[in-house]
């Protein structure tokens, strides 16, 4: 069983990481980290045992000096060391961190863990832009093996870098997954493909009321922080039948001048081969709601909801054709993502579908939708296409 810890105490570590974390009997919690300390010790107090998850945070209760800057983070016994993000990765009985913060101070959070030899599961993006994303999965690729004796006792004897996972709980949806299993069933070659997925962030959404999502320090707002999950969830399936997105083009809008700085694109992608399909997203849409996924290929097509996969294939004597539905209980895929980590830490070999490759390109589709609106329907080059 390995020691893990959850960094960030926010809505979605509260209702998603926890749960996910405390349902994995590989993993145990250990510690839980947020900027301030009552953030921590409520989150810490929902565990199944929370004596035995101890707090960690930069700022107690709301110490912050007349100037407006926070004042040094301190614990029961004084030392402002004892409660700090570092002293937590310095613990050798931790041995990987969940990584659950704002979009803008994930990267620094990451590199600094996985530098102290901790493996890391953080939620996407993988970053704010492209080019961050692609400067700390090469700092990522280019550490060196960690020194024998490892200084994580998870980690393989002979050293070895510790595991860095991107968690896109889209990939994990069992729903997802089988929709990519029936496509590389089915087969043939892709002639067409699209992504729908309309709704509507009330003013009262919870996500919304987080103040670093009101007033986003990143580019497309929730078109980013959203729209990198039905990308994956589209290039999961693409990448069933060898296809991947090469370029995009589509013209973006604001619906809700609240929802800064765009909430709606419209676009046309396509794939290395030349196919074309269409990408439409928005958080907009007060009065048009869901979210799908279709491909067809020569042989057949699929089509997919978050609760619901449908396909239609030529039948084996190709004679007609084969109808069926497959429905599923709604699941996030946090918990099948957090498990997947765990055997990743168990193993030492982490599936594809946590790799932060893949969360690079999710964010380089959604980068180049929003490059193409911005320029008034410009193409955009992906460029992660290996």
């Amino acid at each position: 069983m390995a020691g893990v810890a959850l960094l960030g105490a926010g809505i979605f570590a509260r209702e998603q990481h926890l749960p996910a974390i405390q349902a994995t009997p590989k993993l145990a919690l250990k510690a839980i980290y947020s900027r301030r300390r009552h953030a921590a010790a409520a989150l810490a107090a929902l565990a199944r045992d929370p004596a035995g998850v101890d707090v960690y945070y930069d700022v107690d209760v709301d110490d912050v000096d007349a100037t407006g800057d926070t004042v040094a983070a301190t614990s029961a016994a004084g030392s402002a060391a004892d409660a700090s993000l570092d002293a937590l990765l310095r613990r050798a009985d931790i041995a990987a961190v969940i990584v659950a913060l704002p979009i803008a101070h994930q990267p620094r959070v990451v590199e600094r863990a996985l530098r102290a030899g901790k493996h890391v599961l953080s939620e996407k993006p993988v970053a704010g832009d492209a080019a961050e994303g692609k400067r700390l999965v090469e700092r990522y690729e280019a550490l060196l093996p960690l020194p024998s004796p490892s200084p994580s006792p998870s980690l393989p004897p002979s050293g070895g870098r510790p595991l860095w996972g991107v968690a896109e709980n889209y990939r994990f949806m069992d729903s997802a997954r089988y929709a990519a299993q029936r496509a590389r069933e089915i087969g043939g070659r892709l002639v067409a493909f699209r992504l729908m997925r309309y709704g509507f962030v009330a003013e009262g959404n919870k996500y919304f009321a987080t103040e670093w999502r009101k007033i986003p320090d990143y580019q497309g707002g929730f078109l980013l922080d959203g729209g990198v999950h039905f990308v994956a969830a589209l290039r999961l399936l693409l990448n069933a039948v060898g296809e991947e997105i090469a370029q995009v083009a589509g013209f973006s809008a604001l619906l809700e001048q609240r929802l800064l700085p765009v909430d709606t694109v419209h676009a046309v992608a396509v794939t290395r081969r030349g196919v074309a399909g269409t990408v439409a997203m928005s958080f907009g849409t007060e009065f048009k709601a869901g979210t799908e996924v279709e491909l067809v290929t020569t042989n057949g097509a699929v089509l997919w909801t978050p609760d619901e996969v449908s396909t239609v294939a030529r039948s084996k004597d190709g004679s007609g054709r084969e109808q069926a539905t497959r429905r599923f209980v709604y699941s996030t895929g946090v918990a099948n993502e957090v498990a997947a980590f765990a055997s990743a830490i168990e193993t030492g070999v982490l599936e594809k579908g946590l790799s932060p490759r893949e969360a690079l390109k999710d964010l380089e589709v959604v980068q180049g939708l929003l490059m193409s609106g911005a320029e008034g329907g410009k193409v955009a080059a992906v460029a992660s296409q290996a």
